[in-house]
């Protein structure tokens, strides 16, 4: 039952950090476009955080948590594995915002969620077999393959939404336009909250049906969770408002990069590029895939700088933040194999 309570627990120390590493994500333009103040701001994102749990309990359910949860299968689930992957994921994303590097933390639980149970099987056979045998192939090439495609098609939807309002506004005054713009702005950032909530809480909430799920197989621990597709009201609860509070907390380092060093962006590509990202979390939430609204808005922030010109776009931070992308899964993989290799026998 300890160990099971400080899962849970870092669990959600997890997701409140994921909260303030990706409160740039639906913030950084209306920051850099003076819109709403860094304060104001991070409370406008955590309002829509929050909004998304009733989004998810009364209309689009919790599919993506679903699939977080079954990248291990389920005869492999222990405790120690979740948690080995829980620490992973917390080393990494705490690394990662030092830095100011706007990683994926979906990405990095999945990974350290993935590494763990390949050690463990490892171990387990006496290091006769490869490990990969515990881990579901179809879910998580599901899931990597979108590290491309959603800030591609976060890319895609920002550069024709771009093209679309210049072209509908090109004989509007630019002051009109852009104060306009910026009143809009409220808008498609609330809506981008609104689909990091809906998006980033499930990948939590995974994890911890996960737990429940092992505690009462393997420990005989009874939490009310028989299968891993039940989950418990106050596990959702518990996931929206923990990444909720994390975004109040912030996230300035990212902000910096995100809102103003991949281009420069105004009221009206802001909009574009919310909106942009808002559109594509909401497709992958009906699809039932866990992507990085860390990728997608980059994706999208790139697509309305390339409107302008390509050389708007600054390709060598764009670079940078690809291979941290690429990074990320082999990267949490392996520190949570290590962390299991070392501390999975006594926990």
């Amino acid at each position: 039952m300890t160990l099971l309570i400080i899962i849970i627990v870092l669990a959600l120390i997890f997701d409140f950090i994921n909260g303030f590493h990706d409160a740039a994500n639906s913030i950084a333009t209306i920051v850099s476009t003076k819109v709403l103040t860094p304060f104001k701001a991070v409370l406008w994102a955590a309002f829509f955080n929050f909004v998304a749990f009733f989004i998810a309990k009364y209309f689009s359910g919790f599919g993506i948590a679903n699939t977080v949860s079954k990248v291990v299968l389920e005869q492999f689930i222990t405790l120690p594995i979740i948690f080995s992957g829980i620490v992973a994921a917390i080393l990494w994303n705490l690394a990662t915002w030092w830095l100011g590097i706007p990683s994926s933390s979906s990405h990095t639980l999945i990974g350290g969620f993935a590494g763990a149970a390949i050690m463990s099987t490892i171990i387990t056979s006496g290091y006769t077999t490869s490990g990969f045998e515990s881990i579901k192939y179809d879910v998580i090439i599901k899931i990597a393959s979108f590290i491309i495609l959603a800030p591609l098609i976060g890319m895609i939807i920002s550069s024709l939404l771009t093209i679309l309002i210049l072209y509908v506004f090109k004989k509007v005054n630019p002051h009109k336009a852009n104060t306009m713009f910026k009143r809009l702005q409220l808008v498609s950032s609330g809506l981008f909250s609104i689909g990091h909530g809906l998006n980033d809480s499930q990948k939590v909430m995974g994890i911890i049906a996960a737990a429940l799920y092992a505690a009462y197989t393997k420990n005989n621990i009874d939490m009310g969770i028989h299968s891993i597709g039940q989950m418990p009201d106050w596990v959702a609860f518990a996931c929206f408002t923990a990444i909720s509070f994390g975004t109040m907390s912030g996230g300035w380092r990212i902000i910096k990069t995100m809102g103003t060093r991949i281009t420069k962006v105004t009221p009206l590509e802001g909009v574009a590029a919310e909106t942009a990202g808002a559109i594509t979390l909401y497709i992958t939430e009906i699809l039932k895939i866990p992507v990085s609204t860390t990728h997608t808005i980059t994706g999208s922030i790139i697509g309305v700088g390339a409107v302008k010109r390509l050389s708007a776009v600054r390709w060598g931070v764009t670079r940078s933040l690809m291979i941290a992308w690429i990074l990320t899964i082999p990267v949490s993989a392996a520190l949570a194999a290590l962390i299991f290799f070392l501390f999975g026998g006594t926990v």
